[in-house]
């Protein structure tokens, strides 16, 4: 079958088959669902202690069980018995309510993601998927987008300068990217012809969407790491900054709450990877040749979509241990002066695709590798383009010539003697190199002053009194 059959049965295919599901049967998925993460969070924290450490050259967590193992149970088990306190100043209900939205956010994505084709459970034959829906992505970008009243009511809440500057940048960081996000799936409807989840997977028999629609694949693996608050991107909770942000005053299972809905988000963002971009539960391009497919059928598409979150679980610990957090304002230009513009570019370029479809019989692969080729280079250019310096952090040498590069002038060789080092001089606070000096703090210079009218007036008494005895 053709790419374009392929897309044309996918629009016209009904979403999965759940009419021989009863509530027993709904019971099973969810619990299944419910189980698959919590353990998933606990073999998560050990695995990213471990790849940090390989990844450093340190020993990692092996001391609690074999290998360390149960170093993740140790840490749940020392929160739930870490002593709970509310804040004097707090708002109550919703100081408590915020943790339990964002963690009740966070595991309602999973339930319309297809783990695998129809398989048979206690004789009926069923769907590995809780429900489907027209609209599936829809619903996980509403449900995603709700979790973040979680963080942003929790810094509200707490009635505390840290977390309030948490949950601004959160609020701030989910419009940013979340847009980017969105525009970048936008390509993927089109393509695929559905927002049905199991639909979309279905387009992807014969080639996934990561190599046909790469630019807005890598679009979305930004945006999901800014979605999570992940490394480089975990601005609301940084700690150099703002202690732990949003959860500064949360302590016990309300901050185990929050620790846990960030590790199923890192799971729920893999997994809409693995079913808008990866192919879903198929398996990867040589397996599929065995047994005339016999590998997606059954319930070995569960072991390749499992595989596939964990790659993208993978690919979160190793920014993590490579990349450092980003300034604030670097985060904001690379949402929406880079991330965005491109997904609206590549939107375009998709639209155009498929509207010569229409008219002309194009092959729709061949269309979208070569767009996509091009598309990739452009972004790459795009980043690593040097930008415009300003001109107001440059001067040039005293004396210098023409030849000599000009010298940043908080260098402490073309300082004047009398002139004070100025932190904001470029737009940015920056640390005095050695040999400069900062300006007093109000308070130092009050004390100075203070310190030097006591001086002042013990020498007029002691040349008073030198006067008197004279």
């Amino acid at each position: 079958m053709t790419t374009t059959g392929t897309v044309v049965a996918a629009a016209a295919a009904p979403t999965a088959d759940f009419s021989n599901d009863t509530w027993w049967i709904w019971v099973i998925k969810s619990v299944g669902i419910l189980v698959f993460l919590l353990l998933s969070v606990l073999v998560a924290i050990w695995a990213e202690r471990k790849v940090l450490a390989r990844m450093q050259t340190r020993p990692g967590p092996n001391v609690h069980g074999p290998f360390g193992l149960l170093q993740s149970l140790a840490d749940a088990i020392k929160l739930l018995l870490k002593e709970d306190f509310s804040i004097k100043g707090a708002d109550k209900v919703i100081y408590v309510l915020a943790p339990l939205i964002a963690v009740t956010s966070a595991l309602l994505v999973m339930a319309v993601i297809p783990f695998g084709p129809e398989v048979s459970i206690f004789g009926v034959v069923t769907p590995l998927q809780l429900t489907d829906m027209p609209v599936a992505v829809l619903y996980i970008l509403a449900v995603t987008a709700l979790g973040v009243y979680g963080i942003v009511l929790g810094g509200w809440a707490s009635n505390s300068t840290y977390p309030l500057l948490g949950s601004v940048r959160s609020s701030a960081q989910v419009i940013s990217y979340e847009l980017a996000m969105g525009l970048s799936l936008v390509s993927v409807f089109l393509v695929s012809g559905s927002l049905s989840t199991s639909q979309i997977v279905d387009a992807q028999t014969q080639l996934w969407w990561c190599i046909a629609l790469a630019p807005a694949f890598l679009v979305y693996l930004v945006s999901m790491v800014g979605e999570v608050n992940r490394l480089p991107f975990d601005l609301p909770e940084a700690e150099g900054e703002l202690v732990a942000g949003h959860m500064v005053e949360y302590t016990s299972m309300k901050f185990a709450w929050f620790f846990l809905a960030e590790y199923i988000n890192m799971f729920n963002v893999s997994a809409v990877a693995t079913t808008l971009f990866l192919g879903g539960w198929h398996a990867p391009w040589p397996l599929t040749l065995i047994g005339d497919g016999v590998l997606n059928t059954g319930w070995w598409p569960l072991l390749w979509f499992v595989g596939k979150v964990w790659l993208g679980m993978f690919f979160m610990f190793w920014l993590r241990a490579t990349l450092l957090r980003f300034r604030y304002d670097q985060f904001m230009n690379l949402g929406w002066k880079i991330l965005i513009p491109a997904a609206l570019v590549w939107l375009v370029l998709v639209s155009i695709v498929q509207g010569v479809r229409q008219f002309a019989e194009v092959d729709l692969r061949t269309m979208l590798l070569w767009i996509a080729g091009i598309f990739a280079v452009l972004m790459v250019v795009m980043l690593v383009w040097p930008e415009k310096k300003d001109g107001r952090e440059d001067t040039a040498e005293p004396g210098g010539r023409a030849d000599v590069p000009a010298t940043p002038r908080h260098r402490t060789d073309v300082l004047p003697a009398d002139e004070t080092f100025d932190p904001f001089a470029g737009g940015y606070p920056v640390p005095p190199l050695p040999g400069q000096k900062l300006p007093p703090s109000p308070r130092e210079r009050r004390r100075r002053e203070t310190s030097a009218a006591v001086t002042k007036a013990g020498t007029t008494t002691t040349t008073e009194k030198e006067g008197d005895d004279a």
